[in-house]
């Protein structure tokens, strides 16, 4: 029903809020004009200033055994040849005097969103974007502190991290195959740095494109059900992968890592919801991760995860 209803409403250029969960179930669709009526908050701005603000956090990551063990599983799953490429992610309790609406407020991210008093991310990856008919996605994988000496250089050169690279830039290529023609890879491994609270982060992205027909609001819905969930936070290949995760992981990521974005009435732009602080009822929950690869060092992806773990 929910793509159903994108259909509609881009068929008629009605602008919406779109908000998926990981697994693609539950879906929240809203037309602009009713935002005023629930407790939901968006921002997508392309050049955001960025603001220094001192705001620590406490977080209490998982215990590096319980990871390993979990690392591990996945290693023999890539070792049988059921994936490629896994994002392993775990959820980490933390401490912050912050509100989600403060958080919200003071994060500078190029995707914002906050969900009534349920979760907030500031996410600077995109899903996809559509413009002019042309739709372009944008994968992100691979990660390094700025502060590392020659730290441009040693990710690009890290076989590691350039297969993985390669991994997901081949299944979003794909992905886009389903939906759209002329896919070309436009971009690849291009650096952008990244405000990680405390420090600052390289993140290796890539650019791809395809060409949509020229009615595809008329079937925008089932556009984005092909398209979910999104490759570069599951791995590939995506179906085997997605029942690795749901294995492994032991916890439910629920709208992290699912996507977000607005349509307005005549173009998209969509966010993939990482850097994502979920509120229980007992404490802060952030959510985070990395890819998993047969060369991944397992030490080297636990202080991943946790460097994902900041305020922005």
């Amino acid at each position: 029903m929910a793509f159903e209803k994108v259909n509609d409403l881009a068929r008629r250029e009605i602008p919406f809020l779109f908000i998926s969960d990981f697994k693609a179930e539950d879906i929240k669709v809203i037309p602009l004009d009713e935002l005023k009526h629930h407790n939901i908050e968006y921002s997508i701005c392309e050049n955001y200033r960025y603001e220094k603000h001192k705001h620590f956090l406490n977080k209490k990551p998982i215990d590096f055994d319980d990871y390993s063990d979990k690392f591990n599983a996945v290693i023999e799953k890539i070792k049988a040849g059921e994936t490629y490429i896994l994002n392993l992610t775990q959820a980490t309790p933390i401490e912050t005097q912050l509100s989600l609406q403060e958080i919200y407020t003071l994060a500078n991210a190029h995707y914002k969103l906050r969900y009534k008093d349920e979760f907030v991310c500031f996410s600077p990856e995109k899903f996809i974007q559509i413009k002019e008919n042309k739709i372009h996605t944008f994968p992100m994988k691979g990660t390094i502190d700025a502060a590392i000496q020659n730290a441009e250089e040693k990710i690009l050169a890290n076989e590691k991290e350039m297969a993985e690279h390669v991994m997901i830039v081949d299944l979003l290529r794909n992905d886009l195959s389903m939906v759209a023609s002329k896919v070309r890879v436009e971009k690849f491994r291009y650096i952008e740095k990244i405000d990680a609270g405390e420090k600052a982060l390289l993140q290796v992205s890539s650019h791809i494109t395809g060409e949509l027909q020229s009615n595809w609001r008329e079937t925008f819905g089932d556009i984005l059900k092909k398209l979910l969930p999104a490759g570069s936070i599951s791995g590939a290949p995506k179906r085997s992968t997605l029942d690795i995760i749901k294995k492994v992981e032991n916890y439910e990521r629920g709208f992290f890592s699912g996507v977000f974005g607005i349509f307005d009435g005549k173009n998209f732009d969509s966010g993939v919801m990482i850097r994502f602080i979920e509120k229980s009822s007992e404490a802060y929950i952030y959510k985070s991760g990395g890819g998993i690869t047969l060369d991944s060092d397992v030490l080297l992806e636990y202080e991943e995860l946790q460097d994902k773990i900041y305020l922005p």
